[in-house]
C-alpha cells in the first residue's frame, strides 16, 4: 500500500518538476515558484486525496503538457502587463505556435481549461514532435520506455537549490530532517569505519568498530524507507570489503611468499582499510537511495 501511495505522489511530483523545469528561461524565479505552487495546489484539489496511481495519472492527463501550461502562464502574465524572464531576455526562444498564435493553453487557475483537449502537438511537424517528446522525457528524468534515468533522484536534489519545486520544495537538507533516524544510521556506519585506524581495545571479544557497525546495521535494517535490497547493500558492503577485499588484496600482497602465516598477516593489514572502503561505498549507496526514493 505504501508503494502505491508513493507511486501516486511521485507522478504528481514528476509533473510539477517538468513544469518547473520548462519554466526556466520563460518565467522569473519568483513567478516560477508561485506558478509551481499554484499548479501543485490545483492538482491536489483535482486529485481529491486519491492515492490511486491510475486515477492520479488521469488527473494529470487532463492538465495536458507541462510546457504548454508554462506558455499559458506566460501569456496570462503578459496580458496583465507583468514582465517575465522572456521579456527581460528577448533573445529567448519563442513559445510553441509563435508570438501571434491564437492557440489556447490551459491555465493553472482556470477550471474550465483543465479539460481543454486542444493541447497537443498534432499541428507540429513529425520531427518537431519527436524532439519535444525527447525533451520532455529528459526534463522529467525519464528515458524512453518510461524508466527513470540513472541518478534522476540525485539530479532533482542537486537542482533543488536553483529550483526548489524540482523536489517539491525539498532538498538534501530537508530530506535528512524528515528522516533523522535514517541519517543517524548512516552516520553510525561512518563512525564505525573511522574508528578502525585507532586500534581501540575490544569490548569483551568484539572489536569496537564491529560493535558500532552492528548498531548502525540494525538501525538500517529497521528503517522503513529503504528497500530490502538497498539495506543489504548498505550493511553488506563493509563486510564484503573486509572479507573478500581482504582476501583478494592480501593474497596479491603476499605474492610469491609461501605459508599461511604470511597471508594472514597481510589479510589483517589490509582488511581494516577494505572495511572502511566498503563502508564508504555502502553509505554512499544508502544516501543516494534515500534521496531517490523520497
Amino acid at each position: 500500500m505504501l508503494d502505491v501511495i508513493e507511486r501516486a505522489d511521485q507522478l504528481v511530483l514528476n509533473f510539477v518538476s517538468q513544469a518547473a523545469d520548462a519554466a526556466h528561461g520563460v518565467l522569473r524565479a519568483d513567478q516560477r515558484l508561485d506558478f509551481a505552487r499554484r499548479l501543485r495546489a490545483r492538482i491536489e484539489d483535482e486529485r481529491g486525496g486519491s492515492q490511486n496511481a491510475r486515477e492520479v495519472a488521469k488527473v494529470l492527463a487532463r492538465f495536458g503538457d507541462p510546457a504548454a501550461l508554462v506558455e499559458q502562464e506566460a501569456r496570462r502574465l503578459a496580458g496583465e502587463g507583468v514582465a517575465t524572464r522572456r521579456d527581460t531576455f528577448p533573445a529567448a526562444a519563442n513559445p510553441p505556435g509563435g508570438a501571434g498564435s491564437t492557440r489556447r493553453f490551459p491555465s493553472v487557475v482556470d477550471d474550465s481549461a483543465v479539460n481543454d483537449s486542444a493541447v497537443d502537438d498534432q499541428d507540429a511537424p513529425p520531427g518537431v514532435r519527436a524532439y519535444r517528446e525527447v525533451a520532455r522525457e529528459r526534463l522529467g528524468g525519464r528515458a524512453r520506455g518510461g524508466r527513470e534515468m540513472p541518478f534522476a533522484g540525485l539530479r532533482r536534489a542537486a537542482m533543488s537549490s536553483a529550483n526548489p519545486m524540482a523536489t517539491g520544495g525539498r532538498d538534501a537538507r530537508t530530506i535528512l530532517k524528515e528522516h533523522p533516524r535514517d541519517a543517524a544510521a548512516m552516520a553510525i556506519l561512518v563512525v564505525a569505519a573511522l574508528l578502525v585506524p585507532f586500534g581501540l581495545a575490544p569490548l569483551a571479544i568484539f572489536p569496537v568498530p564491529v560493535v558500532v557497525w552492528a548498531l548502525g546495521a540494525a538501525t538500517v535494517l529497521l528503517s522503513e524507507v529503504w528497500k530490502v535490497r538497498d539495506k543489504l547493500v548498505g550493511v553488506g558492503a563493509p563486510l564484503l570489503g573486509y572479507s573478500v577485499g581482504g582476501v583478494l588484496v592480501g593474497g596479491l600482497r603476499v605474492g610469491t611468499e609461501a605459508g599461511a602465516q604470511a597471508f594472514v598477516t597481510q589479510f589483517f593489514d589490509v582488511s581494516g582499510t577494505m572495511f572502511m572502503i566498503g563502508t564508504g561505498l555502502g553509505v554512499v549507496w544508502l544516501a543516494y537511495r534515500l534521496l531517490d526514493v523520497t
